[in-house]
């Protein structure tokens, strides 16, 4: 199978992988921490980190030509769920009711220091 694949401009990868991945119908998206943003200062607060995750991954969906709108599943990993509320309140400002799935769950360790991490699915709008 031969891949098709998107890069984020001013978006680094922190490994051997893609951005995303085309498969057809739908696009799947790598997680974005804050940390995988080239030449920008980010603060160390769920917040900014959040709002970076969603612009590093906006960043990938304009070059797939789709948007958040689009947006089947994600998943959220955070440090810990003390991060939880805080980490929500920007979520909402990306995706409004009805809202994609989603899962939300509390690791050791992010790649890069980072405290979120997010990815996700995109269906493709049909074409016509």
């Amino acid at each position: 199978m031969e891949r098709k694949v998107y890069t984020g401009k001013n978006v680094m990868a922190s490994g051997p992988y893609s951005h995303a991945v085309d498969s057809g119908e739908y696009i799947f998206f790598s997680g974005q921490t804050a940390k995988n943003a080239l030449n920008q200062e980010v603060g160390e607060s769920i917040t900014e980190q959040t709002r970076m995750c969603f612009k590093n991954l906006a960043a990938v969906m304009r070059e797939a030509q789709v948007a958040f709108d689009n947006v089947v599943k994600v998943n959220v990993y955070l440090t810990g769920m003390k991060h939880f509320e805080e980490m929500n309140a920007v979520y909402q400002e990306v995706f409004q009711d009805p809202y994609p799935a989603r899962t939300c769950v509390a690791v050791l360790e992010l790649p890069l220091g980072a405290d979120v991490e997010i990815e996700c699915i995109v269906k493709k709008p049909a074409q016509g």
